[in-house]
């Protein structure tokens, strides 16, 4: 299978937001989106996504993990960004119609049709620095991806960032594309200088998360992770984890984490980030101003494959959905 979200279903969900109403959403052969160049989301970034995915059991039906979340997620960032909000009915209909649409595109567990609502600002205006736009897109698109783990669970290393912020405070937990962005640059560097995977961001050594993913430090009978506040994304797979792992009786933690804390905390705990992408990847060695910390003993830990596993039992039907987490697509 091509790399991951390099490879797209033939037919996509699009909608419009246009004269102060969104327009009745269709389900479109997938082809480029004519744009003005004075499109207000070429010029100030107005534009947010989500990402989540569909799985499709032995039974032939697919079934979508976490979409309601995802939606309200979607309608808080686009609230933040102030765009046009979709109206959450409209679009988890787009999506799964799009995915009824595309259901033999879904290949079978471990892989899955990932999904990727997008809205955008289209308001024709390069003057409305200070004004938001009043026309928008929504789409919808389908990727089938493989399996994260394929060859098995290697784990990260991590550069820990005690100084620079992943995003601005107000808008960490949205999630629109200059975050990503600005966590680029530094991901970049510290690759080629320290050659690790991520960059764990810790402004004035207040941990909080990668680029990509949240962070959970894991023992036999414990999770700590941040609480959620405005200066990181509330991820889905973590909260997803958090509810798993209080089932399974581990104390759940949130609490603010000092990287002189965390310096300790990896000699007794296992440490994961947490994505849809990945699920739950293991995390083997910090990087500390120049110095090299191993977590544990550098391998990857028996907690976060069982945390891993329990997920992705939910996910592909190998375990009961007590959460009410998946929407069935026939």
């Amino acid at each position: 299978m091509a790399q991951f979200g390099t490879e797209f279903c033939d037919q996509f969900a699009i909608a419009r937001y246009e004269n102060k109403a969104w327009q009745a959403a269709s389900i479109e052969p997938v082809t480029p989106l004519a744009l003005h160049p004075a499109a207000h989301v070429f010029h100030y970034a107005s534009t947010c996504f989500e990402g989540f995915k569909a799985y499709r059991w032995e039974d032939g039906k697919a079934r979508i993990y976490r979409l309601n979340d995802h939606v309200a997620r979607m309608q808080k960032s686009a609230a933040s960004l102030c765009l046009p909000i979709p109206n959450a009915q409209m679009l988890t209909a787009m999506v799964t119609d799009l995915v009824a649409a595309e259901l033999d595109s879904i290949p079978a567990p471990p892989s899955s049709l990932y999904l990727r609502p997008t809205l955008i600002g289209t308001l024709q205006n390069i003057g409305a620095a200070a004004a938001p736009s009043s026309e928008a897109t929504l789409f919808v698109l389908a990727s089938p991806v493989g399996d994260y783990f394929a060859g098995g669970a290697t784990t990260l290393k991590l550069l820990v960032e005690d100084q620079r912020a992943r995003s601005t405070e107000q808008l960490g937990s949205t999630k629109t594309g200059g975050n990503y962005a600005a966590a680029l640059g530094p991901t970049l560097d510290a690759k080629e200088k320290y050659g690790v995977d991520q960059v764990l961001f810790c402004p004035q050594g207040d941990v909080q998360e990668t680029g990509a993913a949240n962070f959970l430090l894991i023992s036999d009978d414990e999770i700590i992770t941040k609480p959620l506040d405005s200066t990181f994304l509330h991820g889905m797979t973590r909260d997803s984890v958090l509810k798993l792992a209080a089932d399974n009786g581990y104390r759940i933690n949130e609490r603010n984490i000092s990287v002189d804390e965390l310096l300790e905390l990896v000699k007794t705990h296992e440490a994961a980030l947490s994505g849809t992408a990945a699920c739950l990847s293991p995390v083997g060695t910090l990087v500390f101003h120049g110095d090299e910390v191993p977590v544990l003993d550098g391998s990857a830990g028996p907690n976060v494959e069982k945390l891993r596993k329990a997920l992705q039992d939910i996910q592909y039907g190998l375990a009961p959905d007590t959460h009410a987490w998946l929407t069935e697509v026939k």
